[in-house]
């Protein structure tokens, strides 16, 4: 089972991201700086190197720990006594929540900071965006995640599922799409979408420091971290108006971008403050 459900997001994984290359291509909301071939082929560079990493270092420790937390019977949702469609729902919603405060810290803890800074490092958005993760980051992250299945104890199922909305919602909301302002209105109050996601990114640190939701908008406007988009994208579209506001991507290959976070050089960024 354990093999299918590994296939199965693999699958879903590369089905999304042919969706949303070609939906953008067609719908594209800002015009393509730069070749497009070139930024997917870097990003698939890196995509590969995070599946290397993370199988090799983080899979199989992640597989044995849930494994051990469902023997042990730990986690609330065990304890609540959850179960089925129940349980999978509050197990999507609350995990949501997990990942909310996950990213928040990225943005608030300066040693998780110089590692996503490398996501945020992206002079243009688009679906590949989503691949643009140092691979310290996704292993720091593993870490957060066992302790989510640890405080939670999610099925199997349900993780699964929260992986594969998690994948999709990513591919989704860094696409270079957008929807016309009544759309986005009621849409955006549901959840992350690109125009919502892509003012996160903006150059402008006022819309950078805020929205951080994966899939359900709604954490940030509960946890008052919510800075509402320029209708039309405006925030967004300008050229130059996407990335950091300092530091801007400079890697010039691979092995560049991967030891970024550790040249003293970057300290200065890498330990910028906070808004």
């Amino acid at each position: 089972m354990e093999f299918n459900l590994d296939t199965a997001k693999l699958l879903i994984f590369i089905g999304g991201l042919c969706v949303f290359f070609a939906a953008e291509s067609l719908f594209s909301a800002r015009a393509w700086a730069s070749g497009r071939l070139r930024r997917l082929g870097f990003h698939l560079g890196l995509a590969v190197l995070n599946t290397f990493t993370i199988r090799i270092l983080a899979f199989v420790p992640f597989l044995l720990w849930s494994v051990k937390v469902e023997e042990e019977g730990w986690g609330l949702s065990r304890w609540l006594g959850l179960h089925g469609w129940v349980e999978i729902a509050a197990s999507l919603v609350v995990l949501d929540f997990f990942d909310y405060i996950w990213h928040r810290a990225n943005h608030r803890v300066r040693f998780l900071w110089r590692f996503h800074k490398g996501h945020h490092a992206d002079t243009e958005m688009d679906v590949t965006t989503s691949l643009r993760f140092h691979p310290g980051e996704l292993l720091l992250s593993f870490v957060a995640k066992a302790s989510w299945i640890l405080i939670w104890g999610p099925s199997v199922v349900a993780w699964f599922l929260f992986e594969v909305l998690v994948s999709l919602c990513a591919q989704f909301h860094h696409s270079n799409l957008d929807f016309p302002d009544g759309v986005e209105r009621w849409l955006s109050k549901i959840i992350v979408t690109p125009r919502f996601h892509a003012a996160h990114h903006a150059v402008d640190q006022h819309f950078g420091n805020a929205n951080f939701s994966t899939i359900l908008s709604a954490w940030d406007h509960l946890c008052r971290s919510y800075a509402r988009p320029a209708d039309g994208g405006a925030t967004t579209r300008p050229p130059g108006s996407l990335g950091l506001p300092e530091g801007r991507d400079t890697a010039s290959s691979l092995r560049a971008w991967v030891e970024e976070p550790f040249r003293r050089r970057n300290l200065n960024l890498a330990d910028r403050p906070p808004a």
